[in-house]
């Protein structure tokens, strides 16, 4: 999910964005997870009704990748060219550090076999659609974030289903052809066509662009909703298992993805967006998979995390603003 609906100016940096835009972007990222908790909570209250929407969840997914795609531009995969290095490492990091956090968090936790494999499901997914608004936030470099996000959602037709099949295949049996597929078929051609149709018709786009945000979390929203229905007689015992690993990965994720910036020299704000885009995952992706291919109980970290990095990366982000308002 880009910033266009807060700015259209691509910086890399942006220098001093305007309260505008500011508070709008902090109502995003405080906004979402508000509607993602409810829709969990009607959820678990009425199970049997959420779990009965069972098939819409590939299709709700589906939408939340066609508004991301009419937010992208063909300019937001020239950095790819102009700065190939920063892109390369960001996208190298986000397809290996986090599947191998997930790995050992699920190892030291010894977590059920269910919740292990939507957890490693999780950590292979790409980027997550929200990265951009946390990034602006933190004052990190939203050009790479962009780019970042998109390159990775392409890739994730081939990486996440192969990364999964590798590492949670012990798990839980994983069909990585099918699973590929449901990706080109939610992910990539959504996001295409909605590529295309931003370049055929901007000014449609244009008009409608403050709204898609809000359109892809109720979306999200809504799939939580049905996940946490389907898993309503395992959370009580599960819940705070897969809380507390959620947390953890994300916060390595955060943190491993900064000293990957740091160890490379990368500025300080691209090091900031690595760890934003390292750190926050297509969960979206990740709960729609795994209630497909595998059980309600495997969609749930997938779920959790797409509540709980919305709130981590506003916290992350005010830390980067005091940080700098201490120089």
């Amino acid at each position: 999910m880009s910033i266009d609906s807060m700015t259209d100016n691509r910086v890399e940096a942006p220098a001093a964005p305007s309260s505008a835009q500011d508070r709008q972007a902090l109502i995003a990222a405080l906004g979402f997870p508000v509607l993602v908790i409810i829709g969990g909570v009607v959820g678990y209250l009425a199970p049997e009704t959420a779990a009965s929407f069972a098939p819409q969840v590939t299709p709700l997914l589906g939408i939340v990748m066609f508004g991301m795609g009419l937010t992208l531009k063909p300019v937001d995969f020239a950095l790819v060219a102009r700065r190939p290095l920063p892109v390369l490492i960001g996208v190298v990091a986000q397809f290996v550090i986090m599947p191998l956090v997930a790995l050992l968090v699920v190892a030291v936790m010894d977590l059920p076999d269910a919740v292990a494999a939507g957890v490693i499901l999780v950590g292979c997914a790409p980027g997550g659609t929200s990265s951009n608004v946390v990034s602006y936030l933190a004052r990190g470099d939203v050009a790479l974030s962009v780019t970042m996000t998109s390159i990775s959602t392409l890739l994730a037709p081939v990486l996440t289903p192969l990364l999964t099949l590798w590492l949670a295949g012990e798990y839980m049996p994983v069909s990585a052809s099918a699973m590929a597929w449901s990706i080109v078929k939610v992910v990539l051609i959504p996001v295409v066509a909605g590529i295309l149709i931003g370049m055929l018709v901007p000014r449609v786009v244009a008009k409608i662009n403050a709204a898609l945000p809000w359109i892809s979390v109720a979306a999200i929203s809504a799939i939580v909703c049905i996940v946490v229905g389907g898993a309503h007689d395992t959370i009580a015992t599960a819940g705070v298992l897969v809380f507390a690993a959620v947390v953890i990965h994300n916060a390595c994720g955060y943190g491993l993805g900064y000293l990957a910036g740091m160890l490379t020299k990368q500025p300080v704000t691209a090091r900031r967006t690595m760890a934003v885009e390292v750190g926050m995952q297509n969960s979206g992706l990740a709960t729609s998979l795994a209630s497909t291919y595998m059980n309600p109980l495997a969609a749930l970290p997938g779920a959790v995390f797409s509540v709980w990095h919305n709130l981590s990366g506003a916290v992350l982000a005010a830390i980067c603003r005091y940080s700098d308002s201490r120089k």
